[in-house]
């Protein structure tokens, strides 16, 4: 089994390994700069379609710097590329909180003008079958969803955009759906959930942004959210291009990107030549109860900083780490230091791309009579090609939560390994709208000791159709 998720990983690798020269420019290597492409040639005019009548295109570039060789004009589904939520740099890098992807990554949605706003919607929903095996897996059948909206205009020399996102998640129930190996958050506020992932609240985002030039390259922001996304971790899992068309989530989610749903979030940073970005967060440290209708009480407890760098149009990197106050709810006298860091690149081509991410975070928790550290790794990989969708995610992490008192085991880390492979065939509905059917298969690798109760080999199986704004 380990040999057969070594070689996923290498062939997940593949588009990382086959990127050309000028997109592998690393701090410290002496690689020719890259040249600058030629000019497009000039365009006769295009016919606006009825999402574009009447677009005011002037103040949506961030004012004071230079935005020469940006082409504004460029278009997806009709739409006007604005500029970045905090810098003068494409829209597409933007994804939820101050996170960043690479400028190449897909950007679905629609976008039109409302008077001087800029707005952009997207979404999704997802039918799914799961039949997770093994003597601990169940069956369910369910939706997940989620919907986003954003505005942004020009105001006082900067740029300010508003976003707000939310799930229809607490329709599948408190205990949300079977996972194998899953663990994190409760379902009644007494016993955690295990084997099971939690359902995501009704409101994950209601954020503002502001963002101002403060020299010709260097533009500052602040971010506040309740709730909403500190500076901490990769792009959540849901938004990245290499991993959002699978309908599971993936079983390190707690060392990774867990925090996307904070119940008061204040962030300020620098964006630096529209390449770098860096930032600190103060926010809520404990994780969403499991109330999931309403929104939690708010706090300012923990702390976070991160690095991000996006040398290419095709690659982001970031470097994080951030000390919560009590994160869990059935644990509330255990701290949780959380450092991660993670590369994604992104291939366009011709009738399609390629997506990798890798990803690593560990979770050091502390409490007044121990301390334990834990790890995980994630190493993802999505292939579009026209209708066609090929994914694939290996992960491996450390789990500490798989057994309840009085269980021998619990307490316990077991280093866990899981591999799913799926596939998806999408069909466009109109211009905004398409269907996606698909399904995934996963195989574990387990310790021992946890074959009595996991079984020697489980299988786990989804299928799934989804509808999405594109």
């Amino acid at each position: 089994m380990r040999s057969l998720l070594l070689i996923a990983a290498m062939a997940v690798a593949g588009p990382v390994a086959a990127q050309d020269h000028d997109h592998m420019a690393m701090p410290g290597m002496d690689m020719p700069a890259a040249k600058p492409a030629p000019p497009p040639p000039a365009k006769a005019p295009v016919k606006p379609d009825d999402d574009m009548a009447g677009m005011d295109m002037s103040g949506h570039t961030m004012p004071g710097h230079d935005m020469a060789g940006m082409d504004h004009m460029s278009m997806d589904h009709g739409a006007m590329s604005m500029s970045g939520n905090l810098g003068a740099y494409p829209m597409t890098r933007d994804v939820t909180g101050t996170a960043w992807q690479p400028d190449s990554a897909k950007h679905e949605g629609w976008h039109s003008m409302l008077g001087p706003w800029a707005v952009m919607a997207h979404g999704e929903a997802t039918l799914v079958y799961d039949d997770q095996g093994g003597p601990r897996g169940q069956s369910k059948t369910f939706v997940e969803s989620f919907g986003m909206v954003s505005a942004q205009r020009a105001l006082g020399g900067g740029t300010l955009t508003l976003r707000a996102h939310g799930s229809l998640d607490p329709t599948i129930g408190k205990s949300g759906y079977p996972l194998l190996l899953q663990t994190g958050e409760t379902a009644n506020g007494v016993t955690p959930l295990i084997d099971r992932q939690h359902p995501h609240d009704l409101v994950d985002e209601l954020s503002v942004t502001y963002a101002h030039p403060i020299t010709g390259n260097v533009s500052g922001f602040v971010y506040a959210a309740y709730p909403g996304e500190p500076a901490l971790g990769p792009t959540t899992y849901m938004h990245r291009g290499s991993g959002d068309m699978s309908p599971e989530t993936p079983i390190d989610h707690h060392w990774l990107d867990s925090t996307h749903v904070a119940f008061g979030v204040v962030t300020t940073g620098i964006v630096i030549g529209n390449q770098l970005k860096l930032e600190g967060s103060t926010f809520k440290g404990r994780e969403p109860d499991q109330h999931r209708w309403n929104f939690d009480s708010a706090a300012l407890d923990s702390y976070s900083v991160r690095a991000t760098w996006n040398p290419t149009a095709d690659l982001s990197m970031q470097v994080s780490t951030g000390w919560m106050h009590s994160p869990e709810q059935l644990e509330p006298e255990v701290d949780q230091r959380r450092t991660t860091a993670s590369v994604t690149y992104n291939r366009p081509l011709p009738q399609g791309w390629w997506q990798t991410t890798l990803a690593y975070g560990q979770d050091q928790n502390r409490s007044p009579l121990e301390s334990r550290t834990t790890d995980a790794w994630l190493l993802e990989s999505a292939l579009a090609h026209g209708p066609h969708t090929v994914f694939a995610r290996a992960e491996q992490a450390d789990k500490d939560e798989l057994f309840l008192t009085p269980s021998p085991l619990a307490g316990q880390a077991f280093r866990v390994s899981k591999l799913s492979v799926g596939y998806a065939y999408t069909i466009p509905v109109s211009n905004h709208f398409a269907v996606d059917l698909g399904g995934l298969v996963s195989v574990y690798d387990l310790p021992s000791a946890l074959e009595p109760a996991y079984g020697s080999s489980p299988r786990s199986l989804m299928l799934f159709t989804r509808v999405r704004l594109r």
